[in-house]
């Protein structure tokens, strides 16, 4: 029986050093039914003179290149647009999926309560060949998907990124935003720093269940331009900002409390900061709610502690 397409999503700009490998292990799922959607924002490296060797090869593969560049969520958008599986599988330029990867996640998506499937992330970099694993959470299994919202405004060890999961194709075009809206002018379109996470935010609000695979499937890449080398402190409050907005566009007011009593303390990290962000009203679009709960800062105060002090273990042991 023939199973359902997936289509893999590969937007890339400026990779002729690294796209090959990242296709390769696209190439190489045993799950056989794919398409490889492969989006150069026109790129002025050897990307595109790579792309057309690789379309070649395997009929699987293919190609477009956008006239001009059109900033980097836009070109996500493109990929989604071309796709013409029922599933799709956004896979970084710079990053790899083990050949299993779709085998044991795509099965898990024909429950209709499920929104999305995850695996386990390694991290590493080749340059010092050090790597180490993140976003383990349990047991592979169904889980609630207000746990998945609720730790990733805690802060938990959940994954902002789609590079490690896999998701119905219709819900990527659906929850893809290409800006949000913010009083900073922030322009999201270009800083493809949060987009990310609302896709995983704004699913898991539309459906029960999402499914962890406990296993290494998904590979992120550290290299000078990749995503991982941004300053924290940018990260940290574009983050923010989208997480807010999550808040705001999904009613979810019964989680204002725990979620300011997060933005305060980020505010009183990054006090000083480069987005003009001094007080917790310029976090929201909209809400003029902004009470927070006592409980829930002390408990953030002693689970960054934690954090930092098993930061520093593994710094020491791994890096």
């Amino acid at each position: 029986m023939k199973k359902e397409l997936v289509s893999i999503l590969i937007p890339v700009y400026n990779r002729d050093n690294l796209i090959e490998e990242t296709v390769q292990s696209a190439l190489n799922q045993t799950y056989k039914d794919i398409e490889i959607i492969i989006v150069d924002n026109k790129s002025t490296d050897n990307t595109w003179q790579v792309l057309e060797e690789l379309a070649v090869q395997d009929n699987r593969i293919k190609i477009f290149q956008n006239e001009t560049n059109i900033g980097p969520v836009r070109n996500w958008q493109r990929c989604i647009d071309e796709a013409t599986g029922k599933y799709g599988k956004i896979l970084w330029s710079d990053d790899l999926i083990a050949p299993e990867f779709l085998e044991k996640t795509v099965p898990y998506l024909e429950d209709e309560d499920v929104g999305f499937v995850f695996t386990g992330i390694e991290i590493f970099d080749d340059t010092r060949n050090k790597k180490f694993s993140t976003c383990f959470i349990g047991s592979t299994d169904f889980y609630d998907s207000d746990y998945y919202i609720k730790n990733v405004l805690e802060r938990g060890n959940f994954p902002v990124s789609p590079g490690c999961a896999i998701f119905r194709l219709n819900d990527l075009k659906n929850n893809l935003l290409i800006n949000v809206p913010n009083k900073l002018n922030v322009d999201f379109s270009m800083q493809a720093i949060g987009n990310d996470l609302l896709i995983f935010l704004l699913t898991a609000n539309q459906y029960p269940k999402f499914v962890f695979v406990n296993a290494k499937l998904s590979f992120f890449r550290v290299h000078q331009g990749s995503i991982s080398t941004i300053e924290v402190e940018k990260l940290s409050l574009l983050y923010a900002l989208s997480k807010a907005y999550f808040i705001e566009i999904c009613s979810r007011k019964e989680m204002l409390p725990i979620y300011n009593s997060y933005l305060y303390l980020l505010l009183l990290k990054h006090r000083r900061n480069n987005l003009g962000i001094t007080s917790i009203d310029l976090f929201y679009h909209k809400n003029s709610n902004f009470t927070f709960s006592i409980f829930q800062l002390i408990k953030l105060i002693f689970q960054k502690a934690y954090l930092k002090l098993l930061y520093k273990i593994k710094k020491f042991f791994r890096f």
